[in-house]
Parts: C-alpha cells; structure tokens; sequence
C-alpha cells in the first residue's frame, strides 16, 4: 500500500506529543520517509469498562499513521490484564477474571473507533494477547525467561522503591513485562507506541525481537498528561475522564485542571492545530484570562467525543451553573437507597477518585447541597433525603432516593 512520505507530515507526527523514539527520532523518520509500509500496535490491558484520556493519547497517534498508511493493530491485552502491570504501581494489582477482563472490553473497539478505523482498504485489527500466551507451557515461560536478567528487573524504579520501602515485589510481577515484550514477537511488528509509563515494558519487548527474530522494532513512547505534582492524570486522583462521561461532566473536568495545564492538554488532548496552540501560548503569555484558554480546550475536548453542537450546550451550562451556582439540567442523576453514605455515592460515581479525596472535599468545605444551601460537614453523611450536591466548582450530581 502506498505511504505517506511527505517530510512536513513525518516532522510534524514527531514533533508533536512524543516523548521519545527508541532507537531514535531520526530512525523512525527513515523508515516512515522509505514508503515502506510498516506495521504498529497499541496494546491495552482491560482493567476498566471504558477507555479514558490516558488511551486517548496514544490512539491519536495510531490514527494519524494509519491516515499515512500504515497498517495499525489495537492488541487487547486479555492474559496480561489478568495478572496486572506493576508499571507505577506501589503495591501488587488486584487480579482479575477472566470474565471481568471479557465485561471491561466490551466498549474498546467503539471507542476507539474515534481515532482509527476498522473498516476500508486499509482497516486496522484487533488481536488478544491471550491466543499466544495462554498456550505457553512452563518450559516456553522458563525460555523466555532466559532472555533477561535479574538486574534488568531491578533497573525499574517502581520495583526499587518498593524493595526500599520494605514492600514486596511478586514473580508474577517480575514476568509481566517478559510477557508484554512478548506480544511484539507473536505479533512480528515493526513498531509498538504507547504512554512513556509504559517505556520498560516496550523496550523489553524490542530486546526480545532482536534475541528472538534479529529484528529491529521501533518504540514511539507518547508524552502524558501530569499534574504539577508530576502525578498522572488518572482515577486514584480524582480527574480522570473517560469515553462514557457526558459532555457536561467532561467540560467541568477539563474546567478543573490547573492552569499550567493548558498548552499540553491543548497539544495532547485535541486536534487543535499547532499554530492556534502557538496563539493560546501568547495569549497567556501576555495579559490573556487563562480560564477563556482553558473553556476553549474543554470544549475542544468535548467536541471530539460528543460534537460540536454538544460542546456548545455544556458550556453555555457550565457559565450558567457557575455564575448562578445552580444545578445544570444536564447534571447526571443517580437513584439511592435511602440512609446511603454520601461517600459511597460520590466516588462510585468518578466525583471523588478516592474516599481520601472526598474526605479532603468535606474539610475544604468544598461540598455543598445546593437544595439547601449547606456545606457537608462530616465524613459519615448520609443520605436522607434527595440531594443536589457540587463538588468544588466544576462537579455536580442529583442524588435521588429511590421509591
């Protein structure tokens, strides 16, 4: 199939939203400019029922070398999500089933049919990891096992610092990126991108196709979206958002993050081009409001997963509850049983990413029943009577007792 060759669009695919090219930007260009086609892959592992922003970074640039013709796959890691990737991670992931594995994908591919296409001439592919590895004996598992060493483990931070702070590290753990890595080589890929969180466990699986096949794999590690604390923007810190949150809820998200924010959700999260990025840049350089740049990311945002006329109503709502300090009429509404603790409620539904960051909502006293007008006060609230609650300025939900 004929590739795009054309040295604007190679530079500006590079320049934009990679952290780093193993072996080298410069290979990569090469190999994109020889109109070879070439083959790249995304894997994901099913540890939640949707996609989120953090996938979506990714995806965006699985699409763009799809539209420059090469052919692309979305690998549903089904066996390694089973075990869990340590990547990050301070204590060892709670195993899932199978069967909880098969529920959290069911949405995937819709999803992220947003950012590639599964259908035409040139249709992307979607592959479980769980053909290859479930059919591994022991002995595959000891060879494999044989391609990398104790000392290559141990270079990951993660495992240091838990090793450090007296906390275990599992086997188990230790085999997850030998069989991660292994997906390349089932796979025989030219190329593998995904978050630069996930940099050691794709570098493993290009040692293993040199070892293995004597083949050369590139890894396009794509830049992510950190607070300024240098966290993840993510579930466990409460600002997540994902494919299924509804237009209002993602603008009031987008709405929340810091201002320093901006410029790289602009560069990550959108498709804004990079000369109206350039222009916000100035615009907050100089006397510019951040929060006019900041509605304008969060309505770009929306505008990709809900459209444009959907981005337009969440934001004309967003200014109305904000001034007001009313409830929008597009607010999610979620029936209870009466006497329910309010933090169940508040962070099975996203509101708060944890009990800690509700707690912390109550004593900032930023949690506030806006049918009556009071703040909640304490950590065991429960639920009496019908609610209309907003977390800090940007969160809103109807709670309603169920008759």
């Amino acid at each position: 199939m004929k590739t795009d060759t054309d040295p604007k669009h190679i530079e500006a695919f590079l320049a934009r939203g990679v952290e780093n090219v193993f072996p080298s930007k410069e290979s990569f260009a090469r190999a994109l400019a020889s109109g070879r086609q070439i083959t790249v892959y995304m894997g994901i592992d099913p540890t939640g029922p949707t996609l989120h922003m953090g996938h979506a970074i990714p995806l965006m640039k699985l699409g763009a070398l799809q539209a420059m013709g090469h052919e692309v796959i979305m690998l549903i890691g089904d066996f390694t999500a089973m075990i869990g990737d340590p990547s990050d991670k301070l204590a060892a992931r709670k195993p899932l089933t199978r069967k909880q594995v098969l529920e959290n994908c069911k949405l995937y591919k819709k999803q992220a049919s947003r950012f590639i296409s599964f259908r035409g001439k040139n249709a992307a592919r979607i592959v479980f990891n769980s053909k290859w590895l479930a059919k591994m004996s022991f002995g595959d598992v000891v060879e494999l096992a044989s391609h990398m060493t104790v000392d290559q483990m141990l270079k990951r931070d993660m495992f240091r610092a838990r090793m450090d702070s007296g906390k275990p590290v599992f086997l188990h753990e230790f085999l997850y990126p030998l069989m991660q890595g292994y997906d390349s080589v089932a796979l025989d890929t030219d190329a593998e991108i995904g978050g630069n969180d996930q940099t050691f466990n794709m570098l493993t699986g290009r040692d293993l196709m040199k070892d293995l096949k004597g083949k050369e794999k590139f890894v396009i590690a794509t830049k992510l979206l950190v607070d300024p604390t240098g966290k993840k923007m993510g579930k466990s810190e409460g600002n997540m958002i994902t494919m299924i949150d509804s237009a209002t809820d993602m603008l009031g998200k987008v709405m929340s993050w810091p201002d320093s924010l901006i410029i790289s959700g602009l560069e990550l999260c959108t498709t804004v081009p990079d000369e109206a990025i350039a222009k916000e840049r100035a615009f907050l350089a100089g006397a510019g409001n951040p929060r006019d740049a900041k509605m304008r990311l969060a309505s770009a945002v929306v505008e990709i997963y809900h459209g444009k006329d959907a981005a337009e109503n969440a934001k004309t709502s967003f200014v109305s509850a904000f001034s007001s300090g009313q409830m929008p009429a597009e607010a999610r509404e979620v029936s209870v049983d009466k006497g329910t603790p309010l933090i169940d409620v508040l962070v099975s539904n996203g509101v708060y990413g944890s009990r800690s960051l509700f707690k912390r909502g109550v004593t900032g006293g930023s949690i506030k029943n806006l049918k009556t007008g009071d703040k909640i006060t304490t950590f065991d609230f429960k639920i009496e009577s019908d609610l209309d609650i907003r977390a800090g300025q940007h969160e809103f939900l109807k709670i309603r007792i169920r008759r």
